[in-house]
């Protein structure tokens, strides 16, 4: 195997880990925020924001790093693992541009239900998530669909 394939391989992983990774954090931490007070529910909200910075970040890297193991890899556009794994790439982009910062900047806004907007949050985790780790098998098992 080549090389710089190994190491874009080896960039590839990390970055999925680090797009992936911080999301498994806030399912313990959604249960403390519903309880926390408010200097504590700024913290968590804090926190989450800087791991969805981290996120999309790691995710450029992701995904540049994917294009160029297509292109020097044995792997066509049009294979079908590639293929799931970009659509469901695009819809976990728009899932992710309207899921969980809106949500957080409505938290600190007054008369807002923070038990309602907790539960969005919760359940906008999940179904990322998903996305994220059906994402994840398509690129593990490689199945050929089509």
């Amino acid at each position: 195997m080549d090389p710089w394939y190994s190491v874009l391989l080896y960039i590839h992983i990390l970055s999925a880990i680090m797009s992936i990774g911080p999301f498994f954090i806030f399912i313990p931490v959604m249960k403390k925020l519903k309880a926390a007070e408010p200097l504590e529910q700024n913290a968590y909200l804090s926190t989450f924001r800087s791991a969805i910075r981290l996120a999309k970040h790691a995710g450029h890297v992701l995904v540049a790093s994917g294009i160029l193991l297509v292109l020097v890899g044995s792997w066509a556009w049009s294979t079908s693992w590639i293929v799931m794994t970009i659509v469901l790439l695009v819809g976990s982009l728009l899932f992710l541009a309207r899921a969980f910062s809106p949500k957080i900047r409505k938290f600190n806004e007054p008369d807002q239900n923070k038990d309602a907007i907790i539960r969005l949050l919760n359940r906008a985790l999940w179904i990322y998530l998903a996305l994220l780790l059906c994402m994840l098998a398509f690129m593990i098992v490689k199945p050929t669909l089509w």
